[in-house]
C-alpha cells in the first residue's frame, strides 16, 4: 500500500475519499481552488496544496497543477474521484509517466470507452444488448438524418465523449433533429473539446438501471449488483437506490442474471479493472447497455451499505496491486438503501442557488448516512457543481427505508440558500414512487409542487 495519497477532487468525495484512505493508515494531500481553501475537506486531509483561482479550468482540470502538488508533497498515488479528470485518459497516462499511481482503469481501458459510440461497438461484438443506434459518429447533418430514417423516431443525439447529460436532446422528426443535431455539436465541443455525436432510439418511458463492478490487475472481476437511477431532472440523476425495485425479493431473477451477465461482458471487453459501472437502460422487458463509467459514481453509497462492501478502501487495494478477494458468491444483498442528492438549486425550476451556509443542521438517526462537502458556514460558490451533500437512507424494506427519508428529510434544515429538499419530500410522498413505478421521465408527470 502507498503511504501517502493525492485526492483530485473537491467538496464530498474529496472528504469521504480522506477518510477511507486514512483509516487504512494512508497519508492524505487534498489540492484546492481558491473558492474552497476553508472547506471540511481541505481542513482534514494532512496536507494541502493550492492549485488556482476558481473556475475549474485554471484548478481541478488543470493537469500540470495536480501533478506538481503530487510531486511537492511526495504524493505516490493520485485518486480522481468522479467529474473533473476521473475520466481522462491522458491524465491517468500523465500520472503513470510521472510515477504516479492512478486509482482507476488502466489508460488503455479508459481509451476504448472515451468515444461511446465505438464503446457500442466493442461491447456488442462481444455479445452484449446495445440500444439501437447509428453506427459511430455522424459528421453531418445528413448523415444523422439518414441514420435516424433507419433507426426510427424518436431518436435521442448524444455526444460521443459526453457524460452526465451534457450534449444530450431528443428529436421527434427531422425538422427537430437538424436543430438538435447543432445544439449537441456545440455542446459537446464546449464541455469536452470535441463535436462529435451518435443516435441512439428514444425510449419514451425507460427505467435507467446500472451495475456496479469491482476487478483487480490479476483478472479477477466482479459485479456489485444493480441500482435503480431513474429519477432524474435534465438528464442528471436526483434519487438513486438499491435494489431496483425490478429485482427486489428475487423478482426477474432471468433478467437480473442476464443483466449482470452483460456488465461483466462489457467490463472484460474493455479490459476493465479497479472500480466502474456499467449503465443500461430497460424497456419492455428487455436490458440495452448505453455506456461504462470508469470512475466511481456519486451513487456509490447505496451499493456500499446493501452489499458491505467498501468500494473506496478496495479502489486502494487494487491499485496497490492487491488481489481482490470477494468472491462473486460472497455478495449478497441485505436490505434496502436510497441516496438522495442535497442540491444548492431551486426545487421546482432547479436554478442554482449559491450563497453562505447560515444555518446547517443535518440530520440524524437510524439508518442515516451524511457524505458532505460543506459546514454550517461555508459558501457555495457558483464555480462547481451546486451539490452540497449526499444523504443515504438504509431500511431493512423500501417501505422502511422511505419511512425513514421522510423524517430525515423533514429534519434537514439548511437556512441561507434555496435547496432541492422539497423536491425530495414531493417525490417520497408520491403514491407512484411508493409503488416503485419509476422511469426517467418520473418528474415530468409526478411530484409536482
Amino acid at each position: 500500500m502507498f503511504q501517502k495519497l493525492l485526492i483530485a477532487n473537491r467538496g464530498e468525495i474529496a472528504r469521504r475519499i480522506g477518510t477511507v484512505a486514512r483509516g487504512m493508515g494512508v497519508k492524505t494531500v487534498a489540492v484546492h481552488s481558491d473558492a474552497d481553501a476553508t472547506l471540511p475537506f481541505v481542513k482534514e486531509a494532512d496536507e494541502a496544496v493550492r492549485i488556482g483561482p476558481a473556475p475549474a479550468r485554471d484548478s481541478y482540470l488543470s493537469i500540470p497543477a495536480i501533478l506538481e502538488a503530487a510531486k511537492k508533497t511526495g504524493a505516490q498515488a493520485v485518486h480522481p474521484g468522479y467529474g473533473f479528470l476521473s475520466e481522462n485518459g491522458e491524465f491517468a497516462q500523465a500520472c503513470a509517466d510521472a510515477g504516479l499511481v492512478f486509482v482507476g482503469p488502466p489508460p488503455e481501458a479508459m481509451a476504448r470507452m472515451k468515444d461511446k459510440s465505438q464503446a457500442r461497438k466493442l461491447v456488442s461484438a462481444a455479445g452484449v444488448p446495445v440500444v439501437p443506434g447509428s453506427d459511430g459518429v455522424l459528421p453531418d447533418v445528413q448523415s444523422a438524418l439518414e441514420a435516424a430514417g433507419r433507426i426510427g423516431y424518436p431518436v435521442l443525439c448524444k455526444a460521443a465523449s459526453g457524460g452526465g447529460g451534457i450534449g444530450m436532446a431528443a428529436a421527434n422528426n427531422p425538422a427537430e433533429l437538424e436543430k438538435v443535431y447543432r445544439q449537441c455539436t456545440d455542446r459537446a465541443k464546449a464541455a469536452f473539446g470535441r463535436e462529435g455525436v451518435y443516435l441512439e432510439r428514444y425510449f419514451p418511458a425507460p427505467r435507467h438501471i446500472e451495475v456496479q463492478i469491482l476487478g483487480d490487475t490479476h483478472g479477477h472481476l466482479i459485479h456489485g449488483l444493480e441500482r435503480e437511477c431513474s429519477i432524474q431532472r435534465r438528464h442528471q440523476k436526483v434519487v438513486e437506490e438499491a435494489p431496483s425495485v425490478l429485482f427486489a425479493n428475487g423478482k426477474n431473477a432471468a433478467l437480473s442474471e442476464q443483466l449482470f451477465t452483460a456488465a461483466v461482458t462489457a467490463a472484460r471487453a474493455f479490459g476493465y479493472a479497479n472500480a466502474g459501472t456499467v449503465e443500461f437502460l430497460y424497456s419492455d422487458g428487455q436490458v440495452y447497455f448505453i455506456e461504462m463509467n470508469a470512475r466511481l459514481q456519486v451513487e456509490h453509497p447505496v451499493t456500499e451499505l446493501t452489499t458491505g462492501l467498501d468500494l473506496i478502501g478496495w479502489q486502494l487495494r487494487i491499485a496497490a496491486g492487491e488481489k481482490l478477494t470477494v468472491k462473486q458468491e460472497d455478495v449478497k444483498r441485505r436490505g434496502a438503501a436510497l441516496e438522495f442528492r442535497i442540491y444548492a438549486e431551486d426545487p421546482v425550476k432547479y436554478f442554482p442557488s449559491p450563497g453562505p451556509l447560515k444555518v446547517y443542521q443535518p440530520p440524524t438517526g437510524e439508518g442515516v448516512r451524511l457524505d458532505s462537502g460543506y459546514a454550517e458556514g461555508d459558501v457555495v460558490t457558483p464555480n462547481y457543481d451546486p451539490m452540497i451533500a449526499k444523504l443515504i437512507i438504509t431500511g431493512a424494506t423500501r417501505d422502511e427505508a422511505i419511512a425513514r427519508a421522510v423524517k430525515a428529510l423533514e429534519s434537514f434544515r439548511i437556512e441561507g440558500i434555496k435547496t432541492n429538499i422539497p423536491l425530495h419530500l414531493r417525490i417520497l410522498k408520491d403514491p407512484a414512487f411508493s409503488a416503485g413505478e419509476l422511469d426517467t421521465h418520473f418528474l415530468d408527470h409526478h411530484a409536482k409542487p
